[in-house]
């Protein structure tokens, strides 16, 4: 997600590489990403949030603590912090510090690996309307993002961080099925995937209803709306919801530790 973030700065010119500086612990992995970016790179935290105007913290939830902890007295009071951190809010990432920051919670998703990322954005009451516009510019450079109240974000792990894996799933199936009717496996995934896509795009780009775009599809006695009776039979649209639901409260359950 880091790299994404990386490429989507540097492809919309918003910084160049050589404003950007990147740390790890790991030597390989600072070597392919300035091999691929072009960036600084560096093993030293606190020497890249000493000289960051803007501070991603890209890392697991069991590592972020011990980072803060590293660097928290290295990080300006100027300088906004961008967490995508999962199910860290910006009161336990606030505490972490031990003062008032400028922090932006973000929960972003992989398809931001090709460009087509998803992202909400959470700023703290310290971050200015030109900084959160910054942030804004730097999401959108991978996709979309949208301005999200805290509240709501074990709801944007369930349709956002997590989705993608329902998707795959499906995509999985569909082109299973494909594969009984006799299509070859590499060719039904590519018919399956772009399914998804371009239905994808007519809920973004129509703004119909997506119950309208569905019943477009279902013809009179036709091959779709007996597909659907079989999917209504079999609770997928129930299934979805409920698998939802879990996400949510496990989400939930990530906060609280």
């Amino acid at each position: 997600m880091g790299g994404a973030i990386i490429g989507g700065i540097i492809n919309a010119r918003i910084a160049a590489p050589s404003d950007i500086l990147v740390s790890d612990a790991n030597p390989s992995a600072l070597a392919k990403i300035s091999a691929e970016y072009g960036v600084n790179t560096t093993n030293d935290n606190k020497e890249t949030a000493e000289k960051s105007d803007i501070l991603f913290l890209c890392v697991k939830p069991q590592f972020v603590y011990f980072v803060i902890n590293e660097i928290k007295d290295s990080v300006s009071e100027n300088t906004v912090i961008v967490s995508i951190v999962a199910g860290q809010s910006i009161e336990a990432l606030t505490d972490a510090f031990g003062r008032d920051i400028k922090l932006v919670r973000v929960m972003p998703n992989t398809p931001a690996l090709v460009g087509e990322g998803m992202s909400a954005v959470s700023p703290n009451k310290n971050i200015s309307s030109s900084e959160s516009a910054v942030i804004e510019q730097i999401f959108n450079s991978f996709g979309k993002c949208e301005i999200v109240p805290e509240n709501l974000m074990d709801a944007v792990t369930a349709v956002n961080g997590s989705s993608p894996a329902y998707v795959f799933m499906m995509i999985e199936a569909m082109a299973d099925a494909a594969v009984m009717g006799g299509m070859p496996r590499s060719q039904a995934y590519t018919f399956a995937a772009q399914a998804v896509m371009g239905s994808a795009k007519m809920v973004l780009e129509t703004g119909k209803h997506p119950g309208e775009l569905k019943d477009m599809v279902c013809s009179p006695a036709g091959t779709t709306i007996d597909a659907v009776a079989v999917l209504e039979s079999e609770g997928f649209r129930y299934a979805m919801i409920k698998a939802m639901a879990a996400c949510m409260e496990k989400s939930k359950e990530l906060g609280k530790k």
